[in-house]
């Protein structure tokens, strides 16, 4: 019986790890849309994990970043940068998103 439990907790562990996963995986497909199209990151920005060459912001491949330090400066812009948040161009949602994928994808 107590085999049967330990082996249900694994399953429940793994079948919670994999949901996360794919949840993780969404994310950063919508990231990846919202910073080359929505947000339009990638005309200023280089980011290997988006195809963008853009040479006008930092290069996000040579930096790292936390997911709310990305918040911070989408949301209220730094230097040309506009403030996506405070000019309401992207949403609180569409920041968290876009955020996410940056810094699971900059300095790699």
């Amino acid at each position: 019986m107590k085999i049967v439990k330990f082996l249900l907790i694994l399953v429940c562990i793994y079948t919670a790890s994999l949901q996360s996963l794919i949840a993780d995986d969404a994310k950063m497909k919508k990231g990846l849309e919202i910073f080359n199209e929505t947000a339009g990151c990638a005309g200023c920005h280089a980011l290997k994990a988006a195809g963008a060459e853009g040479n006008v912001g930092p290069n996000l491949d040579t930096v790292d970043l936390t997911i709310e330090s990305v918040v911070e400066m989408v949301t209220y812009g730094l230097g040309v940068m506009p403030a996506y948040g405070e000019e309401e161009i992207l949403t609180k949602e569409e920041i968290e998103i876009v955020s996410y994928f940056v810094a699971n994808s900059a300095g790699k």
